[in-house]
C-alpha cells in the first residue's frame, strides 16, 4: 500500500508566501528600471508605458479563466505552471534584444504571475483550517509587501553599480529555490470540478472584452477608432456576464455572485480599493521629482513607508481577523485609505513633504487592516469547492482595479496636459492629481458603504468551516 504525503499548512504557507513576494518584487523592480530600459533601447514614453501595462494587462485578461482552469485540472498543476512561465519569462527578458521583445516577454512574464496569483489562495484555502486561515492569509499579505518595499532599494543599488538586465539574472536563484521548493514539499492536489468541461468561450469574449476596453479608454483622448474600441469592449463585457449566466460550466459562476451577498460585496470592495489607491505610488512619485525637486533616491525613501507598514502589520490584521469579525477590520481599514485619499485631493505645490509621509502612513494602515481580513471573508464564504472561482475572482478583482486606476490617471492626465510633460506644465499636473484623487476618494468611499453591506449580509451566507482533503498529485 502507498503512502499518501500530505502538506502541512506552515509548508504551504511558506511556499506561497515565497511565490508571492518574488511576482510584486519583479513587477515594482521594472518600474524602477524603466529610465535605464529606455536609454539602452531608446524607446520613448509609449513604449515604456506598454512595459507596464502588458505585465498587467496579461493577469487582468488570464486569472479568471486561469481559476476556472485550476479547478478542473489541478490547482498544484496550475500553480507549478505559472512558476515556471514566469522563471523562463524572467530568463529571456535578461536577453532581451529589442524593445519589442521585452515587451512581448513582459506579457509572458505577467501571464505566469496570473496564473501564480489565481492558485496560491486556493491552495492555502485548501491547506489552511479556517480557525488560522487569516494568520495564514496575513502571512501572504505580507511577503506581498515586502517584496513592494524591497525592490525599490535593491533595484536602485543593482542599477547604480550594474546593468538593468542583472535585476532578472539576480532574481533567477530565488525563482529556482521556490520551483524546488513546490515540487518536494507541495504534495498532494486539489480540485474545485475535476473533470468538468472549460468555457473556452467564455473565456475569449472575457479576454476580447478586456482588451478592448482598456486599449480604448488609455487612448480615448486621440479620438478615431478609441473611443469605438472603449465601448465595444464594456458591451463586450456585458455580453459576457450574460453568456456566463447561462453557461453549464462558466469561467464565472454568475448564480454564486447573485446568491452569496458576502462574496459578491466583498469582490466589489476589493476591486474599489484597488482602483482608489493604486495611483497614489504614481501620482506621488512624480509630484516628488518634478514638483519638489527630490531625488529619486529620496522619493523612493517616502514612497517605501506604504508598503514597510503593510509587510509589518498585515500578518498582525491577519491573526487578528481569526478572533474577531474580519469584516469589521476591512471597515476599519477602508475608512482609514478613504481619509488618506482626501487629504491627497487637497495637496497642492506648497504641501510639506511631512503631510505626504502622514498620508503614506495612514495608506498603510488601512491597507493593513483592509487585505488579509478581505481576503478572509471571501474564502470563508463560500464552499471548498468553490475555492478556486473565488480565488481567481479575488485576483482578477485586483488586477482590474490597478487596470482601472491607471486608465483613469491616463485619461485625467491626457485632459488636463495633452502631450506636456510635468515640468513643463506643473500647475496642470497639480490640478490633474486633484481631480484624480477626489475621484479615487468618491470611490473609497463608496466601498466603504458596500464593506458594510457586506457586514450585514454575512449572517445570511453560509460561512464553511471545512476543510476538503488533498489526493495524490
Amino acid at each position: 500500500m502507498t503512502k499518501t504525503k500530505t502538506v502541512s499548512p506552515a509548508a504551504a504557507t511558506f511556499i506561497v508566501a515565497a511565490v508571492q513576494f518574488l511576482t510584486p518584487f519583479m513587477m515594482s523592480a521594472v518600474g524602477v528600471a524603466l529610465p535605464a530600459i529606455g536609454k539602452e533601447f531608446s524607446a520613448g514614453a509609449f513604449q515604456l508605458g506598454l512595459v507596464e501595462m502588458a505585465y498587467i494587462l496579461a493577469g487582468g485578461i488570464l486569472m479568471l479563466p486561469a481559476g476556472r482552469f485550476a479547478d478542473i485540472h489541478g490547482r498544484k498543476k496550475v500553480f507549478l505552471t505559472g512558476l515556471s512561465v514566469f522563471i523562463c519569462a524572467t530568463f529571456f527578458i535578461a536577453l532581451a534584444p529589442t524593445m519589442e521583445s521585452l515587451i512581448l516577454l513582459r506579457f509572458v512574464q505577467g501571464a505566469g504571475s496570473a496564473l501564480v496569483a489565481t492558485t496560491s489562495i486556493a491552495i492555502i484555502s485548501s491547506v489552511v483550517p479556517p480557525e488560522v486561515r487569516g494568520k495564514a492569509m496575513g502571512i501572504v499579505a505580507a511577503s506581498v509587501y515586502m517584496g513592494l518595499s524591497a525592490s525599490p532599494t535593491i533595484t536602485g543599488f543593482i542599477i547604480q553599480y550594474a546593468d538593468w538586465r542583472w535585476i532578472f539574472w539576480g532574481a533567477l536563484p530565488l525563482q529556482l529555490v521556490a520551483l524546488w521548493l513546490t515540487f518536494t514539499r507541495l504534495h498532494g492536489e486539489w480540485f474545485g470540478a475535476k473533470g468538468a468541461p472549460f468555457d473556452w468561450a467564455g473565456s475569449i469574449m472575457y479576454a476580447a472584452a478586456i482588451c478592448m476596453a482598456m486599449t480604448g479608454v488609455t487612448h480615448m483622448r486621440a479620438g478615431g477608432i478609441f473611443p469605438v474600441l472603449f465601448v465595444a469592449g464594456i458591451i463586450g463585457l456585458c455580453g459576457f456576464i450574460f453568456w456566463e449566466s447561462k453557461a453549464k460550466h462558466p469561467i464565472l459562476n454568475v448564480p454564486l455572485l447573485k446568491q452569496n451577498r458576502t462574496f459578491s460585496l466583498s469582490s466589489i470592495v476589493l476591486l474599489m480599493n484597488y482602483a482608489a489607491s493604486f495611483g497614489v505610488t504614481f501620482f506621488f512619485s512624480l509630484y516628488l521629482q518634478q514638483i519638489k525637486g527630490v531625488s529619486p533616491q529620496y522619493a523612493g525613501m517616502i514612497l517605501v513607508i506604504q508598503p514597510v507598514i503593510m509587510a509589518v502589520l498585515s500578518p498582525f490584521a491577519g491573526a487578528l481577523s481569526d478572533k474577531i469579525n474580519p469584516g469589521k477590520l476591512v471597515i476599519i481599514g477602508l475608512s482609514l485609505c478613504t481619509v488618506a485619499l482626501g487629504i491627497c485631493a487637497t495637496v497642492t505645490a506648497a504641501t510639506s513633504i511631512g503631510t505626504l509621509m502622514v498620508i503614506l502612513v495612514l495608506l498603510g494602515l488601512g491597507f493593513s487592516f483592509f487585505s488579509s481580513p478581505n481576503l478572509t471573508v471571501i474564502m470563508n464564504c463560500v464552499e471548498p469547492r468553490h475555492y478556486g472561482v473565488a480565488a481567481s475572482l479575488s485576483a482578477t478583482m485586483r488586477t482590474l482595479g490597478m487596470l482601472t486606476a491607471m486608465s483613469s490617471i491616463s485619461f485625467i492626465l491626457s485632459m488636463f496636459m495633452g502631450s506636456k510633460s510635468v515640468s513643463a506644465a506643473p500647475e496642470a499636473f497639480i490640478s490633474s492629481m486633484q481631480t484624480g484623487f477626489a475621484i479615487f476618494t468618491v470611490i473609497s468611499a463608496i466601498g466603504v458603504a458596500c464593506s458594510f453591506a457586506s457586514l450585514s449580509a454575512q449572517k445570511d451566507s453560509a460561512m464553511y468551516n471545512t476543510t476538503p482533503k488533498s489526493t495524490d498529485a
